[in-house]
This record gives C-alpha cells, structure tokens and sequence, in this order.
C-alpha cells in the first residue's frame, strides 16, 4: 500500500474505542424525555398528565395559573420556550364536549396568556390550536388541551429541518417563574 493510499483508508477502530471519538452527529441530550417515552401511551392513560397537574404544587406541576373550570400550564415538551396549554380540570376529550363555562375560561385563559407572553418575550406571533384525537396528532388523546406556542421572526432555522432538534433558550421553571409573575390579579 502507497502513502497515499494509507491516507485515504478509513480509521479502523477497535472495541472500547468509540465513546468521545468525533462523527457527523451532533447530540442534544434531553433525558428529561426518557420518563415520557418509558410510560407510553397506557400509564398516560392510567394516570392522566393533566388530571394529576392540578394535585400538583404550581412549580411541580408546571401551572402558571388557576381558574375556576380551567387552568394554564407549562408544555412538558415544548416546541418553544413559553409554549402553555389551556386544560379544563374536568377529564373530557373534546373540545364539543366541554360545557360553555369550560370553553369561555378557555378563551379568556388564552386571550390573557397571549398578552403576557408578549409582554414577557416579545413574541412576534402565535400558533394556537387543539389536537382533537389520536389521529389528529393528540399526545394526550383523552383530556382536552389548547396548544398557545409563542413564535419569534427568528425560531425558524436549519436546526428543526436538518437535524431534528430544537434548541430551547430558557428551563421550564424560569418560564414559568416569569409568566406567573407577569399574569394580571
């Protein structure tokens, strides 16, 4: 084998030598995700997220406030730093279901979180919507929740599209901090 040759073959590792070794990935470690994704859909279903939020502290449940059929709180698995869910306290599927106090807190619960977020992050826009099912793309399938995912001219680049990852600026508990202290009395 020439020299030249020897310089294009590719490196041969032996076993033990792969951790910290470069490659073409890059890695965001996010083990928060490993409690979402060992439950499954079934203990999601045992145990509602969002029927057990509420028996939670403000911090440990991630809420930023507390209505009288409905309450506001952090996205576990945010798309954006902000991104909040509207969820009545009562376990019902769909929006048709909810009774009229239900999807008139819902309203104002989101009107007021769109105003604080704003205030808070100057945030450029919004996506606001509800995922109605399993097959409409409902994480939660079984307890109705209004996605409020604040949006900056600036979120969108080549990280979501090329490498799957989305970069978060900010820990849920700080967001949260902040929000509930912006949130009008």
């Amino acid at each position: 084998m020439t020299d030249a040759e020897a310089s294009d073959a590719p490196e041969v590792l032996q076993p033990g030598e792969l951790a910290g070794v470069p490659d073409g990935f890059q890695r965001l470690w996010t083990p928060h995700r490993m409690a979402y994704i060992q439950a499954g859909a079934d203990a999601m279903r045992a145990d509602c997220p969002f029927c057990a939020a509420p028996r939670k502290s403000d911090a440990d449940g991630l809420i930023v406030r507390r209505g009288k059929s409905c309450y506001v709180l952090l996205n576990l698995f945010p798309y954006n730093s902000g991104h909040m869910l509207v969820c009545p306290y009562r376990h019902v599927a769909t929006y048709d279901l909810a009774t009229v106090e239900e999807t008139r807190e819902m309203a104002e619960l989101t009107q007021t979180a769109m105003r604080v977020l704003r205030s808070v992050s100057r945030c450029d826009g919004f996506n606001i919507g509800m995922n109605q099912g399993a097959v409409a793309g409902a994480g939660v399938d079984e307890h109705l929740h209004q996605h409020i995912v604040p949006r900056w001219a600036s979120d969108a680049n080549f990280f979501p599209i090329i490498a799957r990852t989305k970069a978060l600026p900010q820990l849920l508990g700080d967001v949260r901090e902040t929000i509930s202290r912006a949130w009008p009395v």
